[in-house]
C-alpha cells in the first residue's frame, strides 16, 4: 500500500478490495487519474483508493499513467535538536528536489538541502522513508516520489534562502514550534513527523 498526496487529500494504492466507506474506489489499470484528482479537489470525495492486484507494481502502473520524477531531500536537526524548515508558497516545508543526471539518490538529497537554505557541514544519516504526492507543473499533473534522509549538521552560519525556488525563509524550528509549523504544511510532510 501507499499514500500519494493530491494536496492534503489521500490517493490510496492498493491490492486489497475494500469496502466503499469513507472513500471511493477505483481500478488503477481504467481510471482517469485527472478525473480522481478533480473530484478529490472538489471535495467529492474524502480519499481515493485505486485497485491493482499485483502489490509490487502498484506505483509502476500509476506512473504509466502520469509521469514519476525522483526527488531526495533532508529532515535536518542540529545538536539543540532544532529541525530546518524552509517557508515557501504560504507553507512550512522540509528542503527537497529532484535528482539531476547521474546524481546518487544521496548525493541529491545534500545538494539540495545546501542549495535551498545554504546550510552546510551536513552528515547524512539513514533513508527514512518514501513519499509521493501529485503536482500540476505546466499543465501537466507529475508523480513526485520523494526519498527523505536523516541528516544531522553543526552549521551555525547565515542561512541563504534559495529564492529563485520560491524559498522566502529558512529556520531552525525548536522541537516545541514543529507542531505549529506542521499545521501549515503539506500532507507527506505530516507524515514524517508522525512515523
Amino acid at each position: 500500500m501507499y499514500e500519494v498526496f493530491v494536496n492534503d487529500y489521500p490517493i490510496i494504492l492498493t491490492n486489497i478490495l475494500t469496502k466503499e466507506v469513507k472513500h471511493k474506489l477505483f481500478l488503477l489499470e481504467s481510471v482517469s487519474i485527472e478525473e480522481v484528482i478533480k473530484q478529490l479537489n472538489k471535495g467529492e470525495m474524502q480519499s481515493a483508493h485505486l485497485y491493482y492486484p499485483k502489490e509490487g507494481q502498484l506505483i509502476k502502473k500509476l506512473s504509466e499513467k502520469i509521469p514519476l520524477v525522483v526527488a531526495a531531500g533532508g529532515l535536518v536537526t542540529n545538536a539543540e535538536n532544532e529541525v530546518l524548515f524552509i517557508y515557501r508558497n504560504g507553507k512550512w516545508d522540509l528542503p527537497k528536489g529532484k535528482l539531476e543526471k547521474k546524481e546518487s539518490i544521496e548525493e541529491a538529497a545534500l545538494r539540495e538541502v545546501e542549495e535551498e537554505t545554504g546550510v552546510r557541514k551536513l552528515k547524512l544519516g539513514p533513508l527514512l522513508q518514501k513519499t509521493y504526492h501529485i503536482f500540476k507543473r505546466n499543465g501537466t499533473y507529475k508523480l513526485k516520489e520523494t526519498h527523505w534522509f536523516s541528516m544531522t549538521s553543526t552549521y551555525k552560519g547565515k542561512f541563504q534562502a534559495q529564492y529563485e525556488e520560491g524559498i522566502e525563509k529558512v529556520e531552525w524550528k525548536k522541537p516545541a514550534e514543529i507542531p505549529e509549523a506542521l499545521q501549515n504544511s503539506y500532507a507527506n510532510i505530516k507524515v514524517l513527523f508522525h512515523n
